[in-house]
């Protein structure tokens, strides 16, 4: 069996540059005679789309190969587990100090264009997008300076956290997990959304009656500036 393919951690700059064939972090996965030479796999490599390992030997060896390959990847993951074990912590769910730092800063910053925003709303700054209204045009933006806070959050700590870290192991590996959670239990929860919407209001002018009338504001629509922990 032949392979070329890539680790989920491969960097697509990569491709147009001198490290196009040979990677610094081994994340170019090439087999050749169904020897593994380079490249670290995982579930993007392995079977979870089209052109992967397991697509490959099922088109070009049938299904009894491949029913034999589950079989000994899976004892063979088995057996590694019963002697090294997996398990994630407290420990794994923490950032460094200057990570936290970062974090704030970069919700403070979302929450300031959100009050930008709404100033320019007020002042009938704010132009409506063409097919929308202006309120869906500023609901619209709002959501998403909101969930890129999210993202921007959770990058910052997935980088902050070492590649000997469970957590983002099994994130990285795809076994179980996405960025989106690493964000919302060590950065931030971010923005909730109802059919893709910010909070509606549901009591008289406003979301829930912690919060004043006609509250516009990231919190009282759904934004959550805390993590999990």
């Amino acid at each position: 069996v032949n392979c070329i393919g890539t680790h989920s951690t491969h960097p697509d700059t990569e491709d147009q540059s001198s490290f196009r064939y040979i990677s610094p972090g081994d994340t170019k996965v090439l087999i050749e005679d169904g020897v593994l030479h380079s490249g670290i796999l995982c579930s993007k490599t392995l079977g979870r789309s089209s052109g992967s390992l397991i697509h490959i030997i099922v088109l070009e060896l049938g299904w009894q190969v491949a029913k034999i390959f589950f079989s000994q990847i899976q004892r063979f993951i088995n057996n590694y587990l019963l002697i090294a074990g997996h398990s994630i912590g407290i420990s794994d769910c923490i950032a460094d100090r200057n990570t936290y730092s970062e974090i704030q800063e970069s919700i403070f910053e979302s929450k300031r264009q959100v009050i930008e925003i709404i100033e320019r709303a007020h002042n009938n700054e704010l132009k409506p997008t063409p097919g929308n209204t202006l309120k869906q045009t500023f609901e619209n933006e709002v959501n998403k300076i909101l969930n890129a806070c999210r993202d921007s959050t959770g990058s910052c700590a997935q980088r902050s956290l070492s590649i000997y870290n469970n957590f983002k192991t099994m994130v990285v590996a795809g076994s179980k997990g996405s960025k989106i959670n690493i964000s919302q239990i060590i950065a931030v929860v971010g923005q909730q959304n109802v059919d893709g919407k910010r909070i509606p209001f549901s009591f008289r002018s406003r979301t829930l009656p912690h919060f004043i009338k006609d509250d516009y504001g990231p919190e009282s629509c759904g934004f959550v500036e805390n993590s999990y922990l």
